[in-house]
């Protein structure tokens, strides 16, 4: 399945299937406890990307690829950093919009467009969490390679890794039609990514960093480093 095929599934499913539950989830609002423990993850991954980056932020322009309900933002903007607030769905969009508080609000521009669009410009850093976990290994090292190229500090991005878990679940997936479920995640093994980024002659060098694991949410961090 080609990046715009992709891209055009995980629009579809943010911005009508599950907008409603993404809302519930990244809020305080009681969740089943298989989605606690989702949320729980997510928590920590935001934690660890962020800590990833300075403190101060201050003057920083900052690219959030894939910004969901906003919470990444919020704590970026917090830190001082411009935000450029990213989302292929607008309702999650409007989301964020509505719960980022208005004193931070003047370091944030939200768009609803592709979160890999040149035409957003250069960024000090960039954040996507959870965003390119869909995408196949071809569409990923391309997406890395123009982030690469736009971004004078880190890329810190999150993928599926490759658990026994993951491809089980993964291999399970393509039984059912399209149709019937989310946007499949892709795994990839870190090792294997960072070979072929190298191979491809694209900027920075990959490097693995924390494995997030609660309950349901796996997830590996990895940052493009210049």
């Amino acid at each position: 399945m080609s990046y715009e095929q992709t891209r055009s599934r995980v629009e579809t499913y943010f911005d009508k299937t599950a907008t409603h539950t993404w809302e519930r989830l990244t809020s305080d609002a009681p969740v089943s406890r298989i989605r606690a423990t989702v949320r729980r993850g997510r928590d920590e991954m935001r934690t660890h990307m962020l800590s990833r980056l300075p403190k101060d932020l201050c003057g920083a322009r900052i690219l959030d690829a894939g910004c969901g309900a906003g919470q990444m933002t919020e704590a970026l903007a917090a830190r001082g950093a411009q935000i450029v607030a990213v989302d292929i769905s607008p309702s999650l969009i409007d989301i964020a919009q509505k719960r980022l508080p208005l004193d931070l609000h003047g370091r944030v521009q939200f768009l609803s467009a592709d979160m890999l669009s040149r035409d957003l410009g250069q960024f000090d850093h960039v954040i996507a969490m959870d965003s390119l976990i869909y995408y196949a290994q071809s569409d990923l090292i391309r997406a890395l390679d123009g982030l690469g190229r736009r971004t004078s500090g880190k890329v810190v991005f999150t993928v599926a890794p490759r658990t026994p878990l993951l491809m089980a679940m993964w291999r399970m997936g393509q039984f059912f039609p399209r149709s019937d479920r989310s946007p499949t995640m892709v795994p990839h093994a870190p090792d294997a990514l960072g070979h072929a980024h190298s191979k491809a002659d694209a900027p920075g060098r990959l490097i693995p960093l924390n494995r997030i694991n609660v309950g349901f949410y796996i997830s590996q961090a990895m940052e493009l480093a210049a």
